[in-house]
């Protein structure tokens, strides 16, 4: 006995296209997007501060920061073969 593996054009459910989905509601944020600047930046920095409590976190040098920059800096300015 075989089965017809087949779905015909009326048993599958009638697929929406995207254009009409974006068309009828605009897209909101969500999460972090949606809350003001203010709010962003109390939990961002409570997260810092639990880094540090924990032994996790790092605060450069002045020196580390410029070794840090020098380092950047070469690495943009790299260039593979000249183009004629």
């Amino acid at each position: 006995m075989q089965n017809n593996l087949q779905a015909t054009p009326a048993s599958r459910p009638a697929a929406k296209s995207k254009a009409a989905t974006t068309e009828s509601k605009p897209k909101r944020p969500r999460g972090f997007a949606a809350m003001d600047p203010e709010q962003q930046r109390r939990i961002a920095s409570e997260g810092g501060r639990a880094s540090h409590e924990s032994g996790r976190g790092h605060r450069f040098t002045a020196e580390e920061a410029r070794a840090a920059g020098r380092k950047g800096g070469q690495a943009t300015r790299k260039t593979s073969t000249p183009k004629a």
